[in-house]
C-alpha cells in the first residue's frame, strides 16, 4: 500500500478487493485533496446483493462469482494474501443472478471462484449440520476439515435446473474437492458441460509436497481415471508450473510423462515466478535458473500440444453441439463457437436448416446452438461442416 501511494505520488485512491462499498467515502476523501486507501480484507464480504449489469447486447455467456478468497495456502500462491479467506455467497443470491441472465437470453454461465468446488454456503442456520466436507480419495487439506453448509453439488444442482437451454461451467476447482456426487451430477445433467479443469501443477510427488498441494502424483492420476469412468467423453484441462523451487530434471521429466499419460484437451503452462508473502518466498529457494525454467516450459508446451492434438483428433467424424459466439477472427466467411468441452470450433457461415421449425432455412447467429460435424483438429481448434440449428435438449439424439 505504502509503496503504491508513495512511489510516484500519482495515485489518489487505493481500493482493495473488499473495499467496493467504501468507494464513495474514498472518492470524497480524494476530492478534498488527500490520498485515500482501504486495503483491508474481509472475512464475510461476497457482494452477494450487488447484481452485475450485462451491457453487451451480443454477449452469449457470462461469469458469475460464487465465492471469494482461498484457504488452501499452496506455497507458491499469493491469492490468500491478496483475496483473503474463503467465503461463499448464499445459494439464493447466485440462483437469482443466473435466473436474470437466463431471462436476458444468455446461453452459458461460468461459476467463478478461486477454489470454486469447495463452495460452502453456511448463511442459513438450518443447513449448518455437522456433516464434514467430503474430499476426493487420497487428497488432504492444509486446513481443518469444514463442517455444515450447502456444498457445491447442491449449488450445481440448483443452477442447472434454472434453464435447461443454458450451459453451466465452473472454474477454477481444486482436485481435492471432487466427491462422487459432483461427478455424478455432471454426468446426469445435459446442460452441465462435460469439461473439467483439474490443475495438477506438477507431475512429481516431491514437488507437489513442496507446493503443499495435498496429493501425490498417484492420487491425482487415480482421480483422473475416476473422472473419466464417471463422465464418459469428458474433456480435461490443467495448470502446470515449470521450474518451481528445488525442481530437478527428474521432477521435470515426471511432469512431461504426466502430460503424456493424461493427454489433456487444454492446458495453461507457466514458468515459476516467486511472489512476496508466499510460503515459498519465506521458506524455499528460487534456485532453478531462468533459462532452465524457460527451456522446461517450452518442452512442456511442445508435449502438451502434441498430446492435445491427439486427444482432439478423436473428435474427427463426430457430430458436436456448438454454441455460436460470432464470426471467426481470421475469416468473415466462417463462424466460431465452443463445444461442450470448451474447445473453439470453426465452421462456414452458410444457410442451414432449423430443426425446430421444419422447412425454415436460417443463418446461425450468436447464441444459437448448431450441430457441427468435425472434419479436422489441432491442439487448440476444431473445424467442421455445420449441419443445422437446434436446441441443447434436442441435440442429445445426434451427439
Amino acid at each position: 500500500k505504502e509503496e503504491i501511494l508513495n512511489r510516484e505520488k500519482i495515485v489518489d485512491i487505493l481500493a482493495g478487493p473488499d473495499a467496493y462499498r467504501d468507494l464513495p467515502r474514498l472518492l470524497a476523501v480524494a476530492e478534498s485533496g488527500q490520498q485515500a486507501a482501504n486495503v483491508l480484507l474481509s472475512l464475510d464480504e461476497t457482494y452477494a446483493d450487488i447484481m452485475p449489469v450485462q451491457t453487451s447486447p451480443s454477449a452469449t455467456s457470462a461469469f458469475v462469482s460464487i465465492m471469494r478468497g482461498c484457504d488452501n495456502m499452496c506455497s507458491y500462491c499469493i491469492v490468500p494474501f491478496t483475496r483473503g479467506r474463503e467465503r461463499s455467497r448464499p445459494v439464493a443470491s447466485i440462483v437469482e443472478e443466473v435466473r436474470k441472465l437466463s431471462e436476458q437470453g444468455l446461453k452459458e454461465v461460468t461459476l467463478l471462484g478461486q477454489n470454486v468446488n469447495s463452495f460452502r454456503d453456511n448463511s442459513e442456520v438450518q443447513f449448518n449440520n455437522a456433516m464434514s466436507t467430503s474430499l476426493s480419495r487420497g487428497f488432504s487439506t492444509n486446513y481443518k476439515t469444514k463442517q455444515g453448509g450447502l456444498r457445491f453439488a447442491h449449488l450445481l444442482d440448483q443452477v442447472s435446473r434454472i434453464d435447461p437451454e443454458m450451459r453451466i461451467r465452473f472454474t477454477s476447482p481444486h482436485p481435492k474437492d471432487f466427491p462422487d456426487e459432483v461427478l455424478q451430477l455432471i454426468h446426469e445433467r445435459d446442460n452441465i458441460c462435460k469439461q473439467i479443469h483439474v490443475p495438477a501443477q506438477s507431475g512429481s510427488s516431491r514437488v507437489l509436497e513442496a507446493m503443499r498441494r495435498g496429493y501425490s502424483r498417484e492420487a491425482y492420476v487415480e482421480l483422473i481415471h475416476h473422472i473419466r469412468e464417471s463422465i464418459p467423453g469428458v474433456s480435461l484441462s490443467s495448470d502446470f508450473i515449470a521450474g518451481f523451487c528445488g525442481e530437478t530434471e527428474e521432477d521435470h521429466l515426471q511432469t512431461v510423462s504426466l502430460l503424456r499419460e493424461v493427454q489433456y484437451n487444454m492446458g495453461f503452462l507457466f514458468a515459476y515466478s516467486m511472489r512476496q508473502k508466499t510460503r515459498a518466498y519465506h521458506r524455499l529457494k528460487d534456485d532453478v535458473p531462468e533459462e532452465v525454467k524457460l527451456r522446461r516450459l517450452e518442452e512442456l508446451i511442445t508435449v502438451f500440444r502434441k498430446e492435445a492434438t491427439k486427444a482432439n483428433k478423436t473428435s474427427v467424424g463426430c457430430t458436436q453441439l456448438v454454441l455460436v459466439e460470432g464470426h471467426s477472427k481470421r475469416s468473415s466467411t466462417d463462424l466460431c463457437g465452443r463445444n461442450d468441452g470448451n474447445l473453439k470450433v470453426i465452421f462456414p457461415d452458410v444457410e442451414i436448416e432449423d430443426v425446430t421449425n421444419s422447412g425454415l432455412r436460417v443463418r446461425a447467429q450468436p447464441g444459437d446452438y448448431v450441430l457441427v460435424k468435425i472434419t479436422s483438429a489441432s491442439s487448440q481448434t476444431l473445424k467442421g461442416h455445420v449441419l443445422c440449428r437446434t436446441t441443447l435438449k434436442g441435440s442429445s439424439a445426434y451427439c
